[in-house]
């Protein structure tokens, strides 16, 4: 494994012959935070990344949410993945201040991302999970709650395990800033809601 810098000053790793950029490995986390639990992922309903989360506040590298509006499930929540791709970013990680607070930190579910072998499942930090990226550009879960592959009692067991208390503020932030890039929310409400009901008509005529 060795690891380089870009004609654009952007840190790469290669790892048996294949070379990841910290932004093609953020939108391969973003892709893993909507799998659903068949395909061991927490199936986000909504995952982005690198969106601010406040004025000096963490900028998650991918995070996801997740309401399926029962709680007895334990499953709702939001799902924070940092991305590594060099040995020192991620020895340098647990000295920002939301990892030596993690109570602070985004994230009820957390979990590490780099190429394989880069970190050592032993190295993580109490309940945090750890994907590895293949040389073929999969995604390999080797710690967390997604590790369980049964359903019911032993997966509801597992999320508790490594379930972890998040800063809803910043997330709450992180929210209503994306909701402002992407513009008029009402507008676009209405417009989603014009097309269903258009939907529903010609499904009406058809029938």
């Amino acid at each position: 494994m060795t690891q380089q810098y870009s004609l654009l000053g952007r840190l790469t790793v290669t790892c048996k012959n294949k070379t990841w950029t910290h932004q093609a490995l953020c939108d391969k986390a973003v892709s893993w935070l909507g799998r659903p639990k068949s395909q061991q992922g927490h199936g986000c309903h909504v995952a982005v990344s690198e969106v601010p989360s406040g004025w000096n506040g963490e900028i998650p590298d991918a995070i996801g949410f997740r309401e399926t509006g029962e709680p007895r499930f334990g499953d709702s929540g939001s799902v924070l993945v940092e991305v590594k791709v060099s040995r020192a970013d991620f020895l340098a990680d647990k000295n920002k201040p939301h990892r030596i607070n993690p109570e602070t930190g985004m994230g009820n579910w957390r979990y590490y991302l780099c190429p394989e072998g880069l970190i050592h499942s032993s190295e993580l930090p109490d309940k945090w999970g750890l994907l590895y990226v293949t040389p073929r550009g999969g995604i390999k879960p080797i710690a967390g709650a997604v590790m369980e592959k049964r359903y019911g009692e032993p997966y509801e067991s597992s999320l508790r395990s490594f379930h972890q208390n998040a800063n809803t503020a910043r997330e709450r932030f992180l929210m209503v800033r994306l909701f402002q890039r992407i513009g008029n929310i009402d507008e676009t409400n209405k417009r989603i809601k014009k097309m269903r009901n258009q939907y529903r008509a010609l499904q009406k005529e058809k029938n």
